[in-house]
């Protein structure tokens, strides 16, 4: 699975170049298929609102201009097309990359694939299930006798996906660690030693991505977020220690 490759000063800029403009060519196949995606959604967008609804609120939206029950649909449309997109997405940037990591050793790339679907969606459903309805609730336990919720309905849309996509893509951070290991960009021993200024970075990210700024809501951002970086780190442990063995080898033939 490892052989020895160049370190990050060894890349050529050429190589850079050839993944980007892959990345390029792979963008309208990317467009197409959220496109398909929102073809298919729409007619249903109706019902998906009223299911977002049930499970993170208790009241009912409202629209503040003509326009605007239309174009929180198309909104809701578009979003959903991108979340149900990720993995074609996800297929054609690792497309256009995984050529670069081959050259630094790495031969799995249907893993790294199903692994960053599959991070991304676990983080999704957890901010949809788990995080988002107890922020929800939260914000709304504000509410009084003078003090009354009229949420927008474009607006809520808004503000349930950013935080559903920023829960699914902050999952990605043991194998983000993972390829950055083997591109030499950081090292167990780098992660380690800095352990205190991750912690730091996680609480600070955590009080962003999560919808409520309570300490509970929090801790159901920082706690996976922090477990999760520990699996990074013994990732790159696992993958040094593969790099070792296999320069050793090399190094006796």
């Amino acid at each position: 699975m490892i052989r020895q490759g160049k370190g990050l000063g060894e890349i050529k800029r050429e190589e850079i170049f050839q993944a980007l403009n892959r990345l390029r060519k792979g963008l309208l196949q990317i467009i197409v298929v959220i496109i398909l995606s929102g073809i298919i959604i729409f007619p249903i967008s109706k019902e998906l609102l009223g299911y977002l609804c049930q499970k993170t609120l208790e009241t009912e939206l409202v629209a503040y201009t003509i326009p605007e029950a239309f174009f929180s649909l198309l909104k809701l449309t578009l979003y959903i097309s991108l979340f149900s997109s990720i993995p074609a997405i996800f297929y054609y940037i690792w497309k256009a990359f995984s050529p670069l990591f081959r050259s630094k050793g790495l031969r799995s790339g249907n893993t790294v694939l199903i692994t960053a679907i599959f991070l991304f969606y676990l983080g999704a459903s957890f901010c949809f299930f788990v995080t988002l309805p107890f922020g929800v609730q939260f914000l709304l336990g504000y509410q009084s006798a003078h003090i009354k919720p009229m949420i927008s309905a474009g607006k809520y849309v808004s503000f349930c996906t950013f935080f559903i996509f920023g829960f699914g893509l902050t999952f990605e951070l043991p194998l983000i660690l993972a390829l950055l290991s083997y591109l030499r960009v950081v090292n167990a021993t780098l992660l380690t030693r800095n352990r205190r200024y991750a912690i730091l970075l996680i609480a600070i990210s955590a009080a962003v991505i999560t919808p409520t700024p309570d300490v509970f809501n929090m801790a159901l951002m920082g706690g996976p977020l922090y477990i999760l970086f520990e699996i990074g780190v013994i990732l790159v442990k696992i993958i040094e220690r593969k790099r070792a063995k296999a320069e050793m080898s090399l190094s006796q033939k």
